[in-house]
């Protein structure tokens, strides 16, 4: 597939989706968001990658939508060109959060709008020491999405997510970790490398066993403690059935590592 907003390439099992309109502070333009729908929807039917990795070129992360395009519209249609782009955005962070292979955030700049919403979506994130993070909605006249109102309350709590929403307070990257936002911090060349070091540790563990914990991690806000339960029972025996499972229990009894699948 070619694209023209990012980049798009998989290699030893390892997908690495990098948003590429750095002239632009990475901003989400309609084609921006609707190619990065088409990139999600391809790795969640795609069987074979075992990581994702989402990153930026550039300065920035991603300033979050593109202003100038709302400026641009024509007279009474700025909400439908901020709808557009909000539900290619959503349709991307659906496919990208029901996908089997765990999703790495690799936050190499400033996180801004969407772009903060995108970076804290994954079921991984890291960033760069010089990366910032900032919710700036409110500072023109709009209320946030791409998840943000869903993953930030999960994530940090309540109070914290109205602070980060309400008074658009800048978060530095060492402090988005102390919040509870990020893995971890590493200095600005690390980061890759750092990303890529944890992707590996996926593509040698097991696909099967990862996608289950998506899957109960993404139900458990709505189960109720019997239904839970019930889940991890339903996904515990698909596991142990499974290719993975098998090996996995073999290979702890022959008291060597799994060769996973």
């Amino acid at each position: 597939m070619s694209f023209e907003f990012l980049k798009y390439e998989v290699s030893d099992r390892i997908a690495m989706v990098t948003l590429d309109r750095p002239e632009a502070a990475n901003g989400l333009n309609l084609g921006l968001a609707q190619e990065l729908a088409k990139v999600a929807k391809q790795l969640a039917e795609n069987a074979t990658v075992k990581a994702v990795i989402l990153t930026a070129s550039g300065r920035f992360f991603c300033a979050g939508g593109d202003v100038k395009a709302m400026h641009d519209a024509q007279e009474g249609m700025a909400g439908k060109t901020v709808r557009e782009i909000a539900d290619a955005l959503h349709e991307a962070i659906e496919f990208f959060a029901n996908m089997r292979a765990p999703l790495i955030c690799a936050v190499n700049g400033t996180a801004a709008g969407a772009g903060f919403s995108i970076s804290v979506m994954g079921d991984m994130a890291i960033a760069s020491e010089s990366a910032k993070f900032t919710m700036a909605y409110s500072n023109i006249g709009l209320s946030p999405d791409g998840s943000s109102s869903f993953y930030l309350p999960r994530l940090i709590g309540l109070r914290k997510t109205q602070e980060l929403m309400y008074t658009n307070r800048v978060l530095s990257a060492q402090e988005a970790k102390e919040w509870g936002l990020l893995n971890e911090v590493v200095a600005d060349n690390e980061l890759m490398p750092r990303a890529k070091k944890i992707a590996q540790k996926f593509v040698i563990g097991s696909l099967n066993s990862n996608a289950s914990i998506k899957k109960l991690l993404r139900q458990s806000g709505f189960n109720s403690l019997h239904q839970q339960l019930e889940l991890e029972s339903d996904t515990i025996e698909e596991c142990a059935d499974g290719a993975d499972g098998k090996e996995g229990v073999t290979s702890f009894v022959e008291k060597r590592k799994p060769n996973f699948q």
